[in-house]
């Protein structure tokens, strides 16, 4: 038998990663530069979401219940080049951007509302884990 609390639990966790990567977003929306000091402009990450779960559940049955994460999208898009500015030392040294300074292309407030359903949706998963926890109980009550 699938676990009662499994599939808010899997929700909870689903929309904790879907959080983690707006906060990376937002965090990461003026970064231009990779670790070893040249452009790179940071590339959004977008997480992809999948019923059932990943993990493997003890019968058949008990995989098509909840949600895991397919996938933690990288945007491919190139970066957007948005200011001229030949001046700037993060500004392209060649190619067809040459004195252009490139941008993420993060949009804050795409990122905050994604962050605010993300957790809007985990505070749901709570609720009806617990609502889950209180019938569980009243049955108990029931039977003793």
């Amino acid at each position: 038998m699938y676990g009662l609390l499994d599939v808010s639990t899997s929700g909870m966790v689903a929309q904790r990663v879907r959080l983690e990567a707006a906060s990376a977003n937002l965090a990461n929306q003026d970064s231009l530069l990779d670790s070893k000091g040249n452009v790179a402009p940071y590339r959004r990450r977008e997480v992809m979401l999948a019923a059932g779960r990943a993990d493997g559940a003890a019968d058949a049955q008990g995989r098509t219940f909840g949600v895991h994460i397919a996938q933690v999208a990288v945007e491919q898009s190139d970066a957007k080049p948005v200011k001229y500015d030949p001046t700037s030392p993060y500004a392209y040294k060649d190619g067809p951007y040459k004195g252009y300074v490139a941008t993420t292309g993060i949009n804050p407030v795409v990122e905050h509302v994604n962050a605010l359903e993300a957790a809007r949706a985990y505070e749901a998963n709570v609720m009806a884990a617990e609502a889950t926890k209180q019938m569980v109980a009243a049955a108990l009550r029931l039977i003793a």
